[in-house]
């Protein structure tokens, strides 16, 4: 007769459970970065959850104007090539401004923004927020700033339905980014922020004056060389 295991050992037995959980979920998570290193991610949970489905035709950076790379700079994330993921002093100034009232402002880098929309649903709240900032560290370190940016110009939602910088000049401007002008860039920078409500063909109150003011930050970004890390 096989002896019954004692009470100790089942307990140990249970208290192991989270610990292989919690080491597998590492384990899938940085070989599913590794690959995302050098492999197209083919597709989003956002993106497969949109009712109106999606359209996306990847670019590698190398062959996108960099008018892009630098609107989205200029409007999502000035300090992208100093900062290592987060930016302390952009997410205390949203919690200040959060706090006085008004419209909600997010302090969110383009590291987090581009973990949150490869690997994670919206929404979530701070249990979201702690797999974002894991999967932020993770790509910090192992993609590196060109592939960071590289992603989210590729996955970024850039109209109802479309993702990515090329999908989105080819939807509003009918040519690939490869040729964006600068007004162009910054129209489609202009929308990240609400993509199903926001328009970059003929703009118009805020979204037009807020593309404007991108499209004078794009030559800011260049002269002072905030998208050094991409060059």
């Amino acid at each position: 007769m096989t002896p019954r295991p004692s009470a100790s050992r089942r307990r140990s037995r249970w208290i192991m459970i989270p610990f292989r959980i919690v080491a597998g979920f590492v384990i899938v998570s940085l070989l599913v970065v590794g690959l995302y290193r050098f492999v197209p991610p083919p597709v989003t949970w956002t993106m497969l959850f949109d009712s109106h489905g999606f359209t996306k035709d990847w670019m590698s950076l190398e062959d996108m104007d960099q008018n892009m790379p630098r609107a989205a700079i200029a409007a999502e994330d000035s300090r992208f090539c100093s900062h290592h993921g987060f930016d302390v002093d952009a997410i205390a100034q949203a919690m200040r401004h959060n706090a006085s009232g008004g419209r909600i402002r997010g302090g969110s880098t383009i590291s987090q923004q581009t973990a949150k929309n490869v690997f994670l649903i919206q929404g979530g709240g701070f249990v979201r927020k702690g797999f974002e900032a894991w999967f932020t560290l993770l790509i910090e370190g192992i993609w590196g700033k060109k592939r960071i940016m590289e992603v989210y110009l590729n996955v970024a939602e850039t109209g109802i339905g479309t993702y990515g910088a090329n999908a989105g000049a080819m939807r509003y401007f009918h040519h690939d980014a490869s040729r964006l002008t600068r007004a162009e860039a910054a129209r489609i920078a202009a929308v990240l922020p609400l993509p199903k409500k926001r328009a970059a063909v003929a703009p118009s109150g805020f979204t037009r004056r807020y593309g404007n003011s991108i499209a004078a930050r794009i030559g800011v970004v260049q002269r002072d060389g905030l998208d050094a890390c991409l060059r």
